[in-house]
């Protein structure tokens, strides 16, 4: 294992990857939590709020370590998963903004 997938396997493990599930309706929404908050991902549109991939998107770097850690946490199916009601939704979402 090279550095990079050391760390990757310490965050999963430390059980940075959030999957937050919002019922009934079945919305979705990961997280990761990292040193400087928590930052939103989107694997499906390989988007992740953080400064590293804004400013690697405009540099021509693929990804950030957040997107590649939840990617790793789903292939190895290792991330907490959060229930939240669907009333719930817009305050998580406010918190989340907020925290941009």
């Amino acid at each position: 294992m090279n550095k990079d997938s050391d760390r990757l396997g310490i965050m999963i493990s430390e059980k940075r990857v959030k999957l937050h599930v919002f019922e009934p309706t079945g919305r979705r929404i990961w997280t990761v939590v990292g040193k400087g908050g928590e930052h939103w991902v989107d694997p499906e549109a390989d988007f992740c709020s953080c400064h590293a991939f804004y400013f690697g998107q405009s540099n021509g770097k693929a990804s950030c370590y957040h997107s590649d850690l939840v990617s790793l946490a789903i292939r190895e199916d290792r991330f907490e998963t959060i229930v939240f009601s669907d009333e719930e939704f817009s305050d998580f979402l406010s918190g989340l903004i907020s925290d941009l």
